[in-house]
């Protein structure tokens, strides 16, 4: 059993639900990047998703993209990626992290030298947005090979059969995209939500995890009651922006550690329940 997929089975048995933040890893200074990941833990996280930054992101809004700009500018690449994670495990070999981005950089790698590479760094699952289920059969299991979980998207204009498939080469978890954008958007349509979980849990028998849209404790929570899993990210790096590089670990671990309140008022509510 994977990393990843042991963290959901003792939320399940405790009866809470997994909060997933993410990152871009080297924004705003590759310096802060690991003390940011080991903020996120310490207010609540059970899963990181880190960011691997990216000149043309075709999923992410205006607020990713700024933090892939602040951190390419850095030069952080995704060797540079696979080091601050490595980092971070020398102090916490628990939480599990998944590598968030595009295809390009992996193949500039080589798929098979990156998985290597993700592994002995500790990266635990991998989610390339551009990698459609259709065309992912070897990248998936090239992640297997090396112990890792291979995530993918789905949307809610997902087919029936690009869930079933998605179900076949998937592990860990899901990534449901709650809306029709891009990061960061605030429309968020629980009923919609509500709608279609139960039917991707029901053709792939896997964790859910909900993101896009999300930007507190309210949304969190309302999500939280109906997914297994809440990500939150651009309203975590709008925290990181307006918060002195002295202040972001700070502010960042107190807005995660509100979502992480939020969470866990619902999944008491609901403990015990059928």
């Amino acid at each position: 059993m994977s990393k990843i997929q042991a963290t959901f089975e003792r939320l399940r048995a405790q009866g809470r639900k997994a909060l997933i933040p993410f990152i871009t890893a080297g924004d705003p200074d590759p310096a802060l990047t690991v003390p940011l990941l080991h903020a996120l833990v310490g207010a609540g996280a059970d899963i990181i998703e880190v960011g691997v930054p990216f000149s043309d992101p075709m999923a992410d809004g205006p607020t990713i993209q700024r933090a892939s700009e602040r951190a390419l500018a850095k030069g952080v690449s995704l060797r540079h990626v696979l080091e601050m994670v490595a980092n971070f495990r020398a102090d916490d070999n628990e939480t599990p992290v998944v590598l968030m981005g595009y295809a390009n950089p992996i193949e500039a790698m080589g798929v098979d030298a990156f998985a290597a590479a993700a592994f002995d760094a500790g990266v635990d699952g991998v989610l390339v947005v551009d990698y459609p289920p259709e065309e992912s059969g070897d990248f998936a299991k090239a992640m297997r090979r090396n112990a890792l979980d291979p995530i993918f998207l789905l949307a809610p204009t997902s087919s029936d059969a690009r869930i079933s498939q998605v179900g076949e080469l998937a592990s860990g978890y899901i990534y449901y995209v709650s809306l029709k954008g891009v990061t960061g958007s605030v429309a968020l349509d629980v009923a919609a939500v509500a709608a279609r979980i139960p039917e991707i849990h029901a053709r792939t028998g896997m964790p859910v995890g909900v993101g896009f849209g999300i930007r507190d404790a309210a949304t969190a929570a309302a999500v939280a009651a109906l997914a297994d899993a809440v990500v939150i990210g651009s309203r975590i790096i709008e925290e990181i922006e307006r918060s002195s590089p002295d202040a972001a670990c700070r502010n960042v671990a107190a807005l995660v550690a509100d979502i992480r309140r939020g969470i866990d008022a619902v999944s008491s509510a609901t403990r015990g329940k059928p």
